[in-house]
């Protein structure tokens, strides 16, 4: 067992989390100063991290838990995704989505998340906005990626699942848009306002008598006797059990080096579209679009009711290894997102977008997460192969419970799983990868 365990890297994240800058201004963030102690602390306030605290204080009330996170609330990868909680597969490393594994076990894993998410949605009166349970659309604009629709909906009729096709005329009328040829519509996604969901849930929990601390980067945790010691810059927490919600970073701890994919995706945002500009638009007030290729563009249109009416493109991914995309890389990919918009919606062509910015993701080769104890008393919901929302609901529930030695269906489930692969060495790793990612994003094409 290691004595102790210093952060390498902590978050750093270019541009800003505009899901969370176009709401209003939350209430002044606490940060830790001082001694304290907990039963449990909680190191990231994102949807793992909040996920696992609302779970630790429904099995035990009385649990005194503590929660820390570098950035504040929503400013981190919860503000910065693009607020699909899919409930049914979806395997970035597929050629339509499918798994490779039990599917129909995964779907129900996902409802259980989106049910425990709706359910603190009401317990805490989050706005509904937030939580706008109205499926998604799996966008084609090539034959090519209307025969992927076409596979995944057989995927899914053989499943089960309840789906619907769209021509070309009905993707226009939802989007304003004549770039797509076609559409699979799933009812079963939630689209989010992540901040603002994120934003409700720690504010619940800090009425139910939750501590969290914002503006308070773990920078080590130690063993000392038969507690741990966590500490940030302002003060330190003694603690029977951490568990730790940092997805990527918990390579930063000395976890699982070397097997976790750093990889890093870009979005942009609209200013507010004026009333020309929507009339312009056409199309429904809120829809999003998944690519057909997972390795497409990601399209959103929001309302006044998420933060105003306005369009998020999200393409372009890139591994890095450091955890330290340059600006350059934000700007290469705000100019291909640019292209996307412009060819989506000719009518708004040319239109500055107001925010820009990249999310981390972190996933293993073998797409597996790693929610188990790391060591005695530590325990991870990391990992989300870039699916945090719903996933990381469902490794931020089962950590909880790993560390209130509850047994369930999710537990069960990430402690069958292997190990995250190794990954091939430097500066294999880095140049391979990011070659592929460039092909990948080439050969989608429209998508």
């Amino acid at each position: 067992m290691t004595a102790i365990r210093s952060a390498k890297l902590l978050p750093d994240l270019a541009g800003p989390a505009a899901w969370n800058r176009i709401l209003a201004d939350q209430p002044e963030p606490e940060a830790l100063t001082g001694s304290t102690s907990a039963d449990v602390v909680i190191v990231g306030a994102g949807f793992a991290g909040l996920s696992a605290a609302r779970r630790l204080t429904q099995i035990d009330t009385g649990l005194r838990v503590v929660v820390l996170d570098a950035c504040r609330i929503a400013e981190s990868s919860a503000g910065r995704n693009s607020g699909f909680m899919i409930d049914l597969p979806h395997e970035l490393n597929s050629e339509d989505y499918a798994s490779a594994g039990d599917d129909q076990a995964i779907t129900s894993l996902n409802r259980k998340a989106i049910d425990f998410a709706g359910e603190a949605v009401d317990a805490y009166q989050i706005d509904p906005n937030f939580f706008d349970r109205a499926g998604k659309i799996n966008g084609a604009a090539s034959a090519k990626a209307a025969e992927h629709n076409a596979s995944y909906a057989r995927h899914l009729a053989g499943l089960g699942e309840t789906f619907e096709m769209l021509d070309a005329k009905q993707m226009s009328e939802i989007t304003g848009s004549r770039h797509y040829l076609s559409g699979l519509h799933t009812p079963g996604t939630v689209m989010l306002q992540p901040a603002g969901y994120i934003r409700g849930l720690a504010r619940g929990l800090r009425q139910a008598g939750v501590r969290i601390f914002e503006h308070s980067p773990v920078t080590q945790f130690q063993r000392e006797g038969p507690a741990w010691k966590v500490v940030t810059p302002g003060g330190h927490v003694a603690t029977e059990k951490i568990i730790l919600t940092v997805n990527g970073h918990l390579e930063s701890f000395g976890y699982e080096q070397d097997r976790l994919m750093q990889l890093f995706l870009f979005a942009v945002m609209t200013p507010e579209l004026d009333k020309d500009q929507l009339a312009k638009l056409g199309g429904s007030s809120r829809w999003g679009v998944t690519p057909s290729d997972p390795m497409g563009t990601t399209m959103r249109r929001i309302d006044t009711g998420q933060g105003g009416n306005r369009i998020i493109t999200r393409t372009c991914a890139l591994l890095k290894p450091d955890m330290r995309p340059q600006e350059k890389s934000l700007d290469r990919a705000a100019r291909v997102m640019q292209r996307k918009f412009d060819r989506r919606f000719p009518q708004l062509s040319g239109m500055k977008m107001e925010y820009r910015w990249a999310g981390h993701l972190c996933l293993s080769l073998n797409s597996v997460a790693v929610m188990r104890e790391l060591e005695e008393g530590v325990y991870s919901g990391c990992v989300q192969n870039g699916l945090g929302t719903a996933r990381g609901t469902l490794t931020g529930m089962g950590a909880a419970e790993l560390a209130c030695s509850v047994s369930s269906v999710i537990t069960r489930h990430f402690n069958a799983e292997a190990r995250p692969k190794k990954l091939p060495p430097q500066p294999f790793r880095e140049l391979g990868a990011n070659l592929v990612l460039r092909w990948k994003e080439w050969r989608a094409a429209a998508e």
